[in-house]
């Protein structure tokens, strides 16, 4: 085995301590000083931070883990003695490379800028109850990459963090608070709307509207009251949906 094997061999070794090292860095600072600080936010609730600073938080967690990772490369492709040599290759046929992976990873790209960009515009906040392309939920994570929608039925909405910035998205938690809350229900295709609307109308439930039809069912909209002194919207929703679910099914007109 020549020198100039053993010394590859070395610079290998060096370079898998640094990045493991690294790594264990990154969970470190994500645990006991990041993650720390976000059990705390939890605790306090929105009494002690507010939604937008949990939001940005999160973020940034994940942000910073990134960060120390990609330094950790950095440092890692520095143990090689033979760097210089190895950038030159690699630059030389970087030209092609750079074009090929930057069509393939536009997607990929895109999603983390645009958490950023979530994080810093703040359109959106955890908690937060949104319309995104037709379905509403309440925002329970953003991450660099992805939003995820709570929707209320036991499933979780995955939304590309791209597809929020270049859509338009209905936050019924800014705004007037005072607004009447909205919520919908889906009855069968077949279903007696007439018998739907005057079992709403019979529970008070001021404003009904037939607001889809598709092949999977109607959707019908309904709205409660307006409240002045209403502070927060999501609970109130909940409530009206439970409410006219209730009374449809009492009525008949779900099955």
């Amino acid at each position: 085995m020549n020198l100039a094997s053993i010394s590859l061999q070395g610079d290998t070794v060096s370079a898998i301590v640094t990045m493991a090292v690294a790594v264990a860095i990154a969970f470190l600072v994500d645990r006991l000083v990041i993650g720390r600080g976000g059990r705390v936010a939890s605790r306090f609730g929105e009494g002690g931070v507010s939604r937008a600073a949990q939001t940005r938080l999160r973020v940034i967690r994940r942000l910073v883990f990134v960060v120390i990772l990609l330094i950790g490369g950095a440092l890692a492709l520095s143990r090689f003695h033979n760097f210089e040599r190895l950038a030159a290759g690699i630059l030389a046929s970087s030209a092609v490379l750079t074009l090929i992976i930057g069509l393939a990873a536009r997607q990929v790209l895109a999603n983390p800028m645009a958490g950023l960009l979530l994080a810093v515009t703040q359109p959106i906040r955890i908690g937060d109850s949104v319309t995104i392309e037709g379905e509403t939920g309440r925002v329970d994570d953003l991450t660099l990459s992805y939003t995820f929608l709570d929707t209320g039925d036991g499933r979780l909405m995955v939304v590309p963090n791209e597809t929020v910035v270049t859509n338009v998205v209905f936050n019924r938690s800014t705004g007037d608070r005072t607004a009447p809350p909205a919520a919908s229900v889906w009855v069968p295709l077949d279903a007696d709307l007439r018998r739907a609307r005057a079992a709403l109308e019979a529970a008070e439930i001021p404003t009904i509207e037939v607001a889809e039809v598709t092949a999977d069912g109607v959707r019908i909209e309904v709205h409660g009251r307006r409240d002045p002194e209403r502070t927060k919207t999501g609970a109130e929703e909940a409530k009206l949906r439970e409410r006219a679910h209730q009374v449809l099914r009492q009525a008949g007109v779900l099955g």
